[in-house]
């Protein structure tokens, strides 16, 4: 027990201490965990501690996101990626696996050996680049999805693999193992036939998908009577794992599974509620799959075969991008989308480790090659996010992406620009469109740009947030940016840097929630509106006239409601601090109850005296506190 908690303790103090360090030098967490299971491979080697099998718990972290991904895509989404899944995906595993393939048969390897490590490295690391793609918001972009797709169609490409590879066997090797995937020895299909093993395999999926649409409703209601948190964190478990064990014991890939089974719940109503339950353990799981992947690297071969072996990691590397900006471009993706896929997914990935212990164990290759291209899988894996910042610092920020109406170069004069085109962002424009303005719209969400260009509307490729874009967009000469960012943070940072560096311009700023607003206006910003304050004083508005009070005096209600929380939110915006908890605030605190209590009654005065007629009695709020 004292082992297991101090090899917990050095885990989780690695990962606080390098993580941090490696954000804040925009390395990013991934790197930051590779970083620090380095850093305590050697302490981990004292305790005699066994890497691989921590990594293969942890690497449920990667069913976890794969499950949470599935809950982002309705099925009518992934049915429009098939394109890309079919052509982009399918296309990068084929040419990738024959071209490794022939490489390897000019160094001398055999056919059947060149095409097995072939397969095994054409996978790429789905927990790295959704994680770090994430991270940098660039996810949601075209290259982001177009990143996503491959890795889906490459873990939907494990079972043919897994398939395949037996058949690649060399009769002079010595088995001295069973066979195992690395998921598990048992195997329900082990006795069946290749047509039984495919209806098993087949009515397993059919299973997970009836399961997720008919079942998790009833089964959620009756937890629910609990009316205790914790059993909803227990069942949504459950759910995980029980489909990951299903895949598993039929010899599909649990990450697919949950992928499925997550497309399936999309559309549910308890989606939301399934996502804040698993995302935790999502991360914790990734952090430690990361470490171990760092700290399983073993020096003393890397150190006897160095040049060999980084050798052939750089020419893996190679090899990837160059196909993936073949067939990337061949599909039409262009500049940024293009260099973000093929930066993105260059490395090998995860599943190349249960891919190699499977090879052995199937007299596929010998031990001494699968240590070897162990090595490479784990270096290109940590020379990963290296390349998304190389994509960051040099491409990002040189290369312009191409959009539909080839506008390249924003106009000269952008008098207003707003940062966003989502819901928020695009109404605006058609608002300020119907008086005659032209507005620049800026915004790296290129599938709703490009719908927006279908309407007419002047916009640019571009992630708002960084300076060289706000520059070429003209800010330095606009009159208004009004940000109608979706994440708090990019609106913060936005309007920080505005604010200080162009104080000539007005900014309108969208506040996510009451203390975003805080937070904005100790930035500076003085023109905040709340994404859902206005609809929520119609929602008011609506709910009194249901209850029977006519509509002009629900009108005078709220408009007084109005009055009275604006004038709240100016009183106490100078004692809010950002860097503390608003109920540790003391002073805010103390504004908020003392506002409260002075005018509450007063207010009520005014209302009943509107609803009963006896005329409007304005409560006198003093706006000089």
């Amino acid at each position: 027990m004292t082992e297991i908690l101090i090899v917990a303790c050095i885990f989780l103090l690695s990962g606080l201490i390098a993580v941090p360090i490696a954000t804040r030098l925009g390395l990013g967490s991934v790197l930051g965990y590779l970083i620090a299971g380095i850093v305590i491979a050697p302490f981990l080697a004292v305790f005699h501690v066994d890497i691989t099998a921590i990594q293969h718990v942890a690497e449920f972290g990667v069913v976890m996101m794969l499950f949470l991904v599935g809950l982002e895509l309705e099925p009518k989404k992934l049915w429009s990626m098939r394109t890309q899944l079919i052509g982009l995906g399918g296309g990068q595993v084929i040419i990738t696996s024959l071209v490794i393939g022939a490489v390897c048969m000019w160094m001398g390897f055999s056919w059947q050996l060149s095409l097995s490590i072939g397969l095994i490295l054409t996978l790429s690391s789905t927990a790295i680049v959704l994680q770090s793609l994430g991270e940098r918001g660039l996810l949601k972009t075209q290259g982001g999805q177009a990143s996503f797709s491959v890795l889906l169609t490459q873990d939907i490409a494990v079972i043919p693999i897994l398939a395949f590879l037996p058949l690649l066997a060399a009769p002079d090797l010595v088995v001295s193992a069973a066979s195992e995937t690395g998921h598990g020895n048992f195997n329900l299909l082990a006795d069946m036939n290749s047509w039984q093993s495919a209806l098993v395999r087949l009515a397993v999926v059919l299973a997970v998908v009836f399961g997720g649409t008919y079942l998790t409703g009833p089964i959620f209601r009756f937890v629910a009577q609990a009316r205790l948190r914790e059993l909803f964190t227990v069942t949504a478990l459950f759910l995980l794992i029980g489909i990951a064990l299903l895949m598993m014991l039929v010899g599909l890939s649990p990450a697919l599974g949950t992928f499925i089974a997550g497309v399936v719940l999309a559309n549910s109503p308890y989606r939301h509620e399934l996502e804040s339950n698993i995302e935790p353990f999502k991360g914790l799981l990734l952090g430690v799959f990361f470490i171990t992947v760092g700290a399983g690297v073993d020096f003393e071969l890397l150190v006897a075969n160095a040049g060999e072996i980084l050798a052939a990691t750089g020419l893996l590397i190679v090899i990837k991008i160059t196909v993936l900006l073949i067939i990337g471009r061949m599909i039409g993706l262009k500049n940024n989308a293009l260099w973000l896929l093929a930066l993105g997914v260059a490395q090998a990935g995860e599943f190349g480790f249960v891919l190699l212990s499977f090879s052995v164990s199937n007299s596929i290759m010998s031990q001494d090659i699968a240590d070897k291209l162990l090595l490479i899988v784990t270096l290109s894996m940590l020379a990963s996010p290296l390349l998304l910042i190389i994509y960051q610092k040099f491409i990002a920020t040189r290369c312009v992406e191409s959009t539909p109406n080839k506008e390249e170069t924003f106009p000269e004069e952008s008098h207003i620009i707003i940062a966003g085109s989502g819901r928020v962002g695009g109404l605006v424009d058609r608002i300020l469109k119907i008086a005659g303005f032209k507005a620049t719209v800026v915004d790296h969400n290129f599938q709703m740009l490009e719908a927006m260009a279908r309407l007419g509307v002047r916009y640019f490729f571009g992630d708002a947030t960084r300076p060289e874009i706000l520059s070429a967009a003209g800010i330095d000469k606009a009159k208004l940016l009004i940000i109608a960012l979706d994440d708090k943070e990019q609106i913060s940072k936005l309007t920080q840097y505005v604010v200080q560096t162009y104080p000539h311009v007005h900014v309108i700023a969208r506040g996510v929630d009451r203390h975003h607003v805080y937070d904005l206006w100790s930035l500076g910003c003085r023109d905040i509106v709340r994404e859902t304050y206005d609809s929520s004083l119609r929602m008011g508005r609506s709910a009194y006239e249901a209850l029977g009070i006519d509509r002009q005096k629900a009108e005078k209600i709220i408009a007084l409601f109005n009055d009275y929380d604006r004038q709240m939110m100016q009183v106490t915006a100078d004692a809010y601090d950002p860097h503390t908890p608003f109920q540790d605030n003391d002073e805010y605190v103390k504004l908020v109850q003392d506002y409260m209590q002075e005018y509450a009654p007063q207010l009520k005065e005014t209302v009943d005296a509107i609803i009963n007629d006896k005329g409007p009695i304005k409560p006198d709020i003093k706006y000089d506190q």
